[in-house]
């Protein structure tokens, strides 16, 4: 591709052939390189994301393993006052003043969890859906309580507490809202069929929100994640490698491989959804809902 009157650089810049003024090519378009000398120094300082939260209120569900503690760690340190909700107290719980111990798969619990975390914030301007769990079985196994148990926990839940929430943001006329999906809600494990079937319920709802609540300054997004390595992840493969009467290596081997296989070659980690998520509730995604999803194979 040639730009007349630029010539390209092996550097990636671009110099005009007149004056020799230097560009910098970002994708398919040129604009003028930052007058600095250390161009690594610039990138930094244009991507410091330290204070980017300052000052906002955000609820994490099940924050305290996995992806919710990688996410809420990721948010705290932009800035943000985050309360984060669990069945079971952790061991070592740091701010307890933050911290709502409750069950978000029921009616009760997702009450306590509006009431308190309003009570305390006073109202909020994220919320983050990430509770997710499921127990792999055949579907001839599977009752109609296996099935409302699944979709209790990743339905129900974030449909709860977006309802009970959301009248704080539409108060205030902005908010943001991220329910963590799966990429099961479109390539569904025989084993694990009725928290696909949920997750994939979840999109929809999300996207339907998402137009609905748009025009009041609200944005939602879904983020469907690919396998995470995560205690929960672990454990359901040595549950299949259980099942299959195989080592867990071969299990984690076969579930990859039965979810389309990873370009990359490696599951991916918490930090790397905790950090799409920081973006989407920050302002640098300001102009972003209902579009941002994640596509790495993944069970949960």
């Amino acid at each position: 591709m040639t730009l007349s009157p630029y010539t390209r650089t092996k550097e990636g810049e671009a110099h005009h052939l007149s004056s020799g003024t230097k560009f910098c090519w970002v994708g398919l378009c040129v604009m003028k390189c930052p007058q600095v000398n250390d161009r690594k120094e610039h990138m930094l300082a244009t991507t410091d994301t330290t204070h980017e939260l300052d000052g906002k209120r955000i609820l994490v569900t099940g924050g305290t393993a996995g992806m919710g503690e990688a996410i809420v760690k990721r948010l705290i340190s932009a800035g943000a006052t985050v309360m984060t909700t669990a069945r079971s107290v952790p061991p070592k719980l740091q701010t307890p003043d933050l911290f709502i111990q409750a069950d978000v798969s029921t009616a009760e619990g997702a009450a306590r969890i509006i009431r308190e975390t309003l009570d305390h914030l006073g109202g909020v301007d994220g919320l983050v859906n990430v509770v997710g769990d499921t127990s792999p079985k055949g579907v001839l196994d599977l009752s109609d309580e296996d099935w409302q148990q699944n979709l209790n926990v990743n339905l129900f839940s974030a449909v709860r507490l977006d309802r009970g929430l959301l009248p704080s943001m539409l108060a205030q006329g902005s908010g943001v809202i991220i329910h963590i999906s799966s990429i099961q809600r479109l390539q569904p494990l025989k084993e694990t069929l009725p928290y696909a079937a949920a997750k994939a319920a979840l999109t929809a709802y999300s996207k339907g929100l998402a137009n609905e609540v748009a025009s009041h300054g609200i944005r939602v997004n879904s983020i469907a994640p690919g396998m995470i390595e995560t205690a929960a992840a672990g454990r359901l493969i040595e549950r299949l490698a259980s099942s299959s009467g195989t080592d867990y290596d071969t299990a984690r081997q076969t579930l990859m491989n039965s979810l389309g296989g990873i370009p990359l070659g490696r599951p991916g980690r918490p930090e790397e959804v905790a950090e799409l998520v920081a973006f989407l509730v920050s302002d640098r995604a300001s102009y972003i809902t209902d579009t941002f999803k994640m596509h790495f194979p993944s069970p949960l």
